[in-house]
């Protein structure tokens, strides 16, 4: 069971660091792409279809960052009460986090695959660059399905008695 749980965690932390490296990248391009649209319409030449990449850019920095963020315990977490509780009682309750977390992303990357599948088969393009939206939901249920390997690991890591909150 150690051996699956470090292999499945060496998996998570290689796909999150290439997945937040590429967010960056995405965000990067959010900021320059803001930034040459206020500097444009300021000579009221604004950047055709600057609200359509920044929403498609948004989605993607969004899912490819989740899983980095719960790796690095950077979500926000309110557990004034939950300290309170007995190290078991935490236990128990971190372990229906992370199985109740894992279905519901597990269940939103089947989702938004199906939908990028349709928007494949239907060849559906954005309104005003006519950029197809499959590739960037395809990227968001990718993001899902990394974010749910992670909490896997989080989940077995309880199971095997590694899991601690600290």
């Amino acid at each position: 069971m150690t051996h699956l749980i470090g292999c499945l965690e060496r998996m998570s932390r290689i796909l999150n660091k290439i997945l937040m490296g590429i967010a960056g990248l995405f965000l990067v391009a959010m900021v320059a792409l803001a930034c040459a649209n206020v500097v444009c319409r300021g000579f009221n030449m604004p950047v055709k279809g600057t609200f359509e990449l920044m929403g498609l850019f948004g989605a993607v920095v969004a899912a490819f960052a989740l899983a980095g963020t719960q790796i690095q315990r950077q979500h926000i977490a309110v557990d004034v009460l939950i300290k309170s509780f007995p190290q078991r009682t935490r236990r128990i309750l971190d372990f229906l986090n992370y199985l109740v977390g894992t279905a519901f992303f597990l269940l939103a990357a089947w989702q938004t695959g199906l939908l990028a599948a349709n928007l494949w088969r239907v060849h559906e393009l954005s309104e005003t660059l006519r950029i197809m939206y499959f590739p960037f939901v395809y990227a968001v249920s990718f993001g899902c399905v990394v974010i749910a390997l992670t909490l896997t690991v989080e989940l077995l890591k309880i199971i095997g008695g590694e899991g601690e909150r600290t």
